[in-house]
Order: structure tokens, then C-alpha cells, then sequence
């Protein structure tokens, strides 16, 4: 486990595969089941969070380097990275607060050192084998390889509470090292 105190695992797939529509699914799930769960997510476009013209965002463009909104409900940090060519997923990791979480799940960065579940659906006429590296611990698909590893669990995609129970098995299993 890395020195984030908090477990990660990657949900990784090609792009129109249904990442995000299976983490809108599995987030509640392992809710209903008492696990805390954090999100990072990789995305190749520019990010903000801010509104143009709010006070914080005029503060920010202004030329702080970090700026943090706060209320009662919710807060957010946000950092201006310019010139860092590479993410690194280790310390967006240390950023969030240990104590509330029980595991970080994290959608994309699917090169990343960090167990991971595939997905996969026929239907993207990508090859499977693509994705799969020695941190590979499931696949979930809509169709059944005999390719794959016996050492790799093989789970329907559709099924989120079998993906559910794969993920709470897996975090024990991390919790125990």
C-alpha cells in the first residue's frame, strides 16, 4: 500500500466504456455498505472548478496559487499547476483527509502503479489486452475472454453488486496488509 494511509483502485477502461456511469453506481453502493469512499478523476481537459466573475475566481486569475472557497457544506481547494508535466497520483492522494475515508477509487490514470479494474465492452472494438499490466486484479465486461489470467477475477459489468462485492473484498484485503 502507498504512503497515502488510504487505499487506491483504478477503474480503467477506454474512453466510452462507461467509467463514469459505473462509479455513479458503485459510489452508492459501497455507501449502503459503510465504506467512505473518495474519488480522483483523470480527465485530459482543463479543469475549473470556479465560476468566472465570483470573487474567488477573479483572486485566483489575480495570481494565487492556490485558493480555497469555503462554506458551511463544502469547501475546495483549488492549485494552479503551470508548467508540471505529469499528475502525480501519490500526492493528489495525500491531499484528501485519511480519517474520512476508507479508500480512494480512482478513474483513469491506467498506468498508474495501483490496482485496477478493467472494464471492457465489446461493443468499443478495442482489445482487452491492452489494458492489462501486472496491477490488474478484476475485469469486469460484458464478454468473457479466455485470454485472461486465472489470476485476474473476471466480473459482469452489468452486475454492481457483484463489482460491489469484489471491491469490499478487495479493500479487506488491503486493510489486512
Amino acid at each position: 500500500m502507498r504512503n497515502t494511509q488510504i487505499p487506491l483502485l483504478g477503474i480503467v477502461a477506454y474512453s466510452g466504456t462507461g467509467k463514469t456511469t459505473l462509479l455513479k453506481q458503485l459510489i452508492p453502493y459501497l455507501r449502503q455498505q459503510g465504506i467512505r469512499t473518495g474519488l480522483i478523476k483523470h480527465t485530459h481537459h482543463e479543469v475549473d472548478v470556479d465560476t468566472p466573475g465570483k470573487d474567488s475566481f477573479e483572486l485566483r486569475k489575480a495570481g494565487a496559487d492556490q485558493t480555497m472557497v469555503a462554506s458551511n457544506s463544502r469547501w475546495a481547494l483549488m492549485t494552479e499547476t503551470p508548467g508540471q508535466d505529469q499528475l502525480n497520483l501519490e500526492y493528489l492522494a495525500t491531499r484528501f483527509d485519511y480519517h474520512k475515508l476508507d479508500m480512494i477509487l480512482v478513474e483513469g490514470f491506467k498506468h498508474e502503479e495501483i490496482d485496477k479494474i478493467v472494464l471492457h465492452r465489446e461493443g468499443t472494438g478495442k482489445a482487452l489486452e491492452q489494458l492489462i499490466d501486472k496491477h490488474v486484479v478484476a475485469v469486469a465486461s460484458d464478454c468473457f475472454s479466455e485470454n485472461i489470467s486465472k489470476a485476474i477475477s473476471v466480473l459482469n459489468i452489468n452486475e454492481i453488486e457483484e463489482i460491489g462485492k469484489f471491491v469490499i473484498r478487495w479493500l479487506e484485503n488491503q486493510q489486512k496488509q
